[in-house]
């Protein structure tokens, strides 16, 4: 008897690049321990005033006090709402006409606004246009629900800089592709490349020029080691930009900044009354988010941004040692190795084009870690656990995948256990070569 055939995009899904790694890695049974830099799942302490709202969850004064746990209002709870707009406006941003829809985590998010923004294949098929290496999850997200992407690609440089395309190229591709809109990620995931204001404001003139709508993902707002200003969709002004207000959306999230990845809180911010609405409305079918998780991140809405500030900081300054001394350490230790630049958000990307044999496979190293290789350390039989680049870029039939000599590194263990990772990039990339030689 034959089995029940599952849907072709179900049969035809692999892990996340991000998440392989580790499913692979947890297979073994030989002792071996992990650095597990493939995953951005932040190791800090939340907020303090997240964590006293954490312990309080059974006291007399908490809505969970008796048991009870209720679905909220769709759009979420207003304490929560607010949340998400004082830390807005903590870094300086007007909040007067945004609306806040709370979600599960920004991974729902980026979902709603794809379906909200994107029409399906056809004659209205408006795609979602990425700029390269993009947020593995954007395709993903895209592919779930049937929506296509289009992209312009970055180049990494010697230097460690990634540089975006020529705006002719830029503008090319959204003359011919007509995308439904332009997701930017200033603190970016996977490359640490940070979207001065200069830039966003002129990606922000394309937007209003096509219209397109501008989705910024900000799940790492704040982080940035420049010494510029804070950057965000909500510092474009009319002035600087005629046209944009009313297209722009940001995506948000109490996993990064708020070192909260298991609270699944997150949330869509639009100025756009439509857009919110048709939001609130889709997201109806998922009842409401999370009840205790919107509850422990709406301590936020009563920290003053003076607190909010130094908290920023606090992150700032924890990071960027990472960044600084593993990225150096790396290329101490690996001729020829390119780490992208420290610029912002907690990844860098190891670029071995100039420092392996031809046919060097990212993926092939990346599941050679997880599935037997290691080095001992002062007695501890250690792997490194990474993410291959070629599934944060979209593939465009022939034309290479940059990826294929990349890997991302999320800088989230203990400072003790990055300060490894040079080390046990460097032997098992030499175990590796030797094994393919």
């Amino acid at each position: 008897m034959s089995a029940p055939k599952l849907s072709a995009h179900f049969a035809s899904r692999k892990p996340s690049a991000i998440r392989m790694a580790q499913i692979e890695f947890m297979k073994r049974t030989d002792g071996v321990a992990s650095v597990n830099a493939a995953i951005g799942n932040v190791s800090l302490p939340m907020h303090p005033a997240m964590q006293a709202r954490m312990r309080a969850l059974g006291d007399a004064d908490s809505p969970f006090a008796d048991g009870v746990v209720k679905y909220s209002a769709t759009v979420g709870i207003p304490e929560c709402q607010q949340a998400f707009l004082n830390i807005i406006a903590s870094s300086g941003f007007d909040t007067d006409g945004l609306m806040v829809q709370v979600t599960d985590g920004g991974s729902a998010a980026m979902e709603l606004v794809i379906v909200g923004i994107c029409g399906p294949a056809g004659s209205d098929e408006r795609p979602l246009m990425l700029i390269d290496a993009a947020y593995t999850n954007y395709l993903a997200m895209a592919a779930r629900t049937g929506r296509a992407t289009v992209s312009v690609r970055r180049t990494l440089g010697a230097d460690g800089r990634f540089s975006l395309p020529d705006l002719a190229e830029i503008e090319a591709t959204i003359q011919q592709h007509r995308p439904g809109g332009l997701v930017v990620i200033p603190y970016d995931n996977p490359t640490g490349h940070y979207y001065d204001h200069d830039t966003l404001v002129t990606l922000a003139r394309l937007c209003v020029k096509y219209d397109l709508w501008m989705i910024s993902d900000e799940a790492y707002r704040e982080l940035f080691y420049t010494g510029q200003r804070t950057s965000s969709v909500w510092a474009i002004t009319e002035a600087e930009v005629p046209g944009i207000t009313g297209r722009r959306i940001s995506i948000e999230t109490a996993s990064k900044v708020w070192s909260a990845c298991g609270l699944r809180t997150g949330a869509l911010v639009s100025d756009d009354p439509e857009f919110h609405a048709k939001a609130v409305a889709e997201n109806t079918a998922n009842l409401c988010p999370n009840i205790i998780g919107q509850w422990i991140f709406a301590s936020l809405a009563h920290e003053s941004h003076d607190d909010l500030q130094a908290w920023y900081q606090q992150q700032r300054d924890y990071y960027a040692d990472m960044l600084t001394s593993v990225s150096q350490g790396l290329r101490d230790r690996v001729p020829g190795v390119i780490v992208s630049s420290p610029d912002a958000s907690i990844y860098s990307v190891i670029e071995v084009r100039d420092c392996v044999k031809p046919g060097f496979d990212a993926m092939d190293f990346v599941m050679y870690c997880a599935r037997q290789g290691y080095v001992e350390i002062d007695g501890e039989r250690l792997t490194l656990l990474v993410s291959p680049m070629a599934g944060f870029y979209r593939p465009v039939p022939g034309v290479p995948n940059p990826g294929h000599t990349q890997m991302r590194i999320a800088y989230v263990e203990t400072p003790a256990r990055m300060k490894l990772l040079p080390r046990l990039f460097a032997e098992l990339l030499a175990q590796y070569e030797d094994k393919r030689a």
